[in-house]
């Protein structure tokens, strides 16, 4: 896993912590759960990780850290398990209580169950259907916990483009369900003044904790062998982009990009990830003649070694939270160009100051950035710098004066 060192100054009031998240299959957050459970761990508290989904999990569980799958209910089960918690907020709940609620509250019953016996000190929980399971639950199972919930996404974004009814009714149900939390955190300064806008929460709820690189774990795993045809001339540049190959992460504007760039260059891409858009994206490359230049290997479990390999990331988003693997990239030492986004980003660039920020879904522009970052990279110990700011140490303190109430909301 990786290597982050053990906080010399163990919790004050806090034994037992649960980390909730919806799956540990996925990207930024569930990476990031990972990296927080392994701190917690270190610091000498017992951490248990509930979650929905047991995939991957014997693979990618820290050591020290146990974790409970929590089982699916049927539908009448889940329903009566929510209603009977919060009778006078059933108009409100009823997004979640149809059969295409979110994943979480077809184990709510399960997770009411397992925190009643557990009794965990403290609750965090990371992603907005994982924090409402985890704020009724905690009320519903009748412990003193304390909880904090964690935004990781951007709000408004997600609750208009997103699919199910459920998603569009998220800001009201944050808005009324958030400040039963003990404290509330935000992922970007971004996301923590979109998550106030749209669900109507004062801002100073809301407490910015950035997400964390492990950077000497990302340069350790970067230096793993690889082998492919492409890495070994080095005379055509490699362009990467990283993600779940979703209409979030916009590849259809990389790919267009890349075939106006490589008018100019002799270059090569490589998207890791897999998803939905695949077919869309195979087709793409064809379309536009560019398909014997691009691999798309599916999801693979290092994408560092491809990070430390590469001559420029490429982050072509409409829309992030915090764009984690924008920060492993500067850890790798790779040069970066990003989309504009909201949001992450910006913050993460310093405004641009450490790669250029393009508009999105504006292949031109991605172009002419591609191109003029290939002819002059820029430092990578300069980039690698910028990453080692974003600590896990840091993070871990932030979350640390949350847990433990010292962040001033008692």
């Amino acid at each position: 896993m990786s290597n982050v060192r053990p906080d010399t100054k163990a919790f004050l009031n806090i034994s037992s912590l649960a980390l909730i998240v919806r799956t540990l299959e996925g990207g930024g957050m569930q990476r990031i759960v990972l990296l927080l459970a392994e701190a917690f761990a270190k610091s000498g508290v017992q951490v248990e990780v509930l979650t929905g989904h047991d995939a991957g999990i014997n693979a990618k569980l820290p050591p020290g850290v146990s974790v409970c799958c929590l089982p699916h209910s049927d539908a009448f089960s889940s329903a009566a398990t929510l209603l009977k918690a919060h009778p006078h907020d059933a108009l409100r709940l009823l997004p979640l209580l149809t059969p295409l609620k979110p994943d979480m509250f077809w184990r709510l019953s399960a997770l009411i169950a397992h925190l009643r016996i557990a009794k965990p000190d403290a609750i965090l929980a990371a992603g907005t259907q994982s924090n409402l399971a985890a704020i009724i639950a905690r009320a519903a199972a009748g412990i003193p916990a304390r909880l904090v919930v964690s935004e990781h996404n951007t709000l408004s974004v997600v609750a208009q483009r997103g699919h199910g009814l459920f998603r569009r009714a998220y800001p009201e149900l944050v808005r009324r369900f958030y400040p039963e939390a003990d404290a509330i955190a935000a992922v970007s300064r971004g996301v923590a003044q979109d998550l106030a806008r749209t669900a109507h929460l004062p801002e100073e709820l809301i407490t910015l904790v950035y997400n964390p690189v492990d950077a000497e774990a990302v340069t350790r795993a970067g230096q793993m062998p690889l082998e492919h045809p492409w890495l070994v001339d080095r005379s055509h540049p490699l362009i990467l982009g990283v993600g779940r190959l979703h209409r979030q992460k916009d590849f259809s504007t990389l790919i267009r990009a890349f075939a106006i760039a490589r008018k100019e260059r002799d270059l090569r891409l490589v998207i890791l990830g897999e998803g939905n858009e695949r077919k869309m994206l195979e087709t793409l490359c064809y379309q536009l003649s560019v398909r014997d230049d691009v691999f798309m290997p599916g999801f693979v479990d290092n994408p560092y070694v491809w990070m430390s390999r590469a001559s420029l990331f490429v982050l072509s988003s409409a829309w992030e939270g915090f764009a984690l693997v924008l920060l492993e990239a500067l850890a790798s030492g790779c040069p970066v160009i990003s989309t504009d986004c909201p949001n992450g980003p910006r913050e993460i660039l310093q405004d641009g100051a450490y790669g250029p920020l393009v508009p999105i879904g504006n292949p031109e522009v991605m172009a002419a950035a591609m191109l003029a970052t290939l002819a002059a990279p820029p430092d990578a110990a300069r980039l690698r710098a910028r990453a080692g700011e974003f600590s896990v140490e840091a993070t871990v303190a932030g979350y640390r004066r949350l847990l433990e109430g010292v962040d001033g909301r008692g």
